[in-house]
């Protein structure tokens, strides 16, 4: 009928999303290749490669057509496209991966992506991943929310036993690792994150530094102690003595940090935001709640320390901070006390 469609698909890191898609749009162009299908044209852009929000209309316009235009002229290009219908035009799937860093005030480039798979005979399927669960409410507000008649789909974090099982295919026939050694990595990264990719890199590095070692283990095999060196090797930047050494509010901040962008689905936010944040995780602690001067001390300390990136100009509780390490590597480094 010549409709489109929108999903949504989102998940914490490493959980698979974007791998998981490449697969199903395999198999759906090798249906298609056997007639099972209808031809289709795929393209992907990726948020994280592109300069802007709004080059995505660029790369989108070039992939399709392999014209080039300004960011503008692409806009109304695609517009037109989309909402005109085109019998003679193939089904279009495009895949959007780290959505989260299409998001702009305005919204406009997210609300095109959804809307225009609404427009008849738009022929356009909309596949976008991102990291957070609730973006749609959050970000877009009502004008984009409403629009998101789209399908849902939500990656869970991997389990212990299901990071154990991934590090176990990938060996396959080669027995390389000690038993111990694999449930220990496979419950470590699954009560930090559950991301797959960290899991089989404290591997790779594990691996390695058991090649290099003059006192191999007696099975030859790698152990539970090469798999705490790789990970204390993994995690043990400069930044993670500075937060284990930092005083209990500065903690506290770093901690009221994440939570508040996972709130918002975003890698930024206020002082003021964070206060608020700050402010409740210090009444579950029973502990005193700092005052604003002292949150801003705070703030100050962690930007000098570098673990916060903090604008320059001085907007008080209104400045934008982002953290200057991963959320991973906080968590990590907060865990161990």
């Amino acid at each position: 009928d010549g409709t489109g469609g929108c999903m949504y698909i989102s998940g914490v890191p490493g959980t698979g999303k974007t791998a998981t898609v490449h697969e199903v749009i395999h198999c759906l162009q090798q249906a298609a290749r056997n007639d099972e299908l209808p031809a289709f044209q795929f393209i992907e852009i990726n948020g994280m490669k592109l300069t802007e929000p709004q080059q995505a209309y660029v790369q989108i316009l070039k992939l399709l057509t392999n014209q080039k235009a300004t960011a503008i002229h692409a806009a109304v290009l695609l517009e037109k496209m989309f909402c005109k219908p085109n019998p003679k035009r193939k089904t279009i799937v495009l895949v959007v991966d780290e959505l989260d860093l299409l998001w702009t005030r305005k919204q406009n480039v997210m609300y095109n992506l959804f809307d225009w798979p609404t427009q008849k005979g738009s022929k356009l399927i909309v596949l976008a991943i991102a990291n957070t669960m609730d973006l749609p409410e959050r970000i877009m507000m009502n004008r984009v929310a409403s629009r998101l008649g789209l399908t849902r789909m939500s990656f869970q974090p991997y389990t212990y036993k299901q990071l154990q099982q991934i590090v176990s295919s990938r060996m396959a026939q080669v027995k390389a690792f000690e038993e111990d050694a694999i449930q220990l990595v496979s419950r470590k990264v699954a009560a930090l994150s559950g991301d797959a990719r960290r899991c089989l890199d404290i591997c790779r590095r594990s691996t390695e530094i058991c090649e290099l070692s003059s006192q191999k283990s007696s099975s030859g095999l790698v152990t539970m102690t090469y798999i705490m060196q790789a990970m204390d090797e993994m995690f043990s930047s400069p930044y993670i003595h500075t937060i284990r050494n930092a005083s209990m509010q500065e903690q506290i901040f770093l901690k009221a940090t994440i939570a508040e962008f996972r709130r918002l689905g975003l890698e930024e936010a206020t002082v003021q935001q964070v206060y608020h944040q700050h402010v409740a995780l210090c009444r579950i602690e029973g502990l005193k709640t700092p005052t604003v001067s002292e949150i801003m001390a705070i703030s100050s300390r962690l930007s000098a320390c570098r673990l916060l990136l903090t604008e320059s100009n001085i907007k008080y509780l209104h400045s934008r901070i982002r953290l200057n390490v991963s959320q991973d590597d906080v968590m990590y480094a907060l865990k161990k006390d």
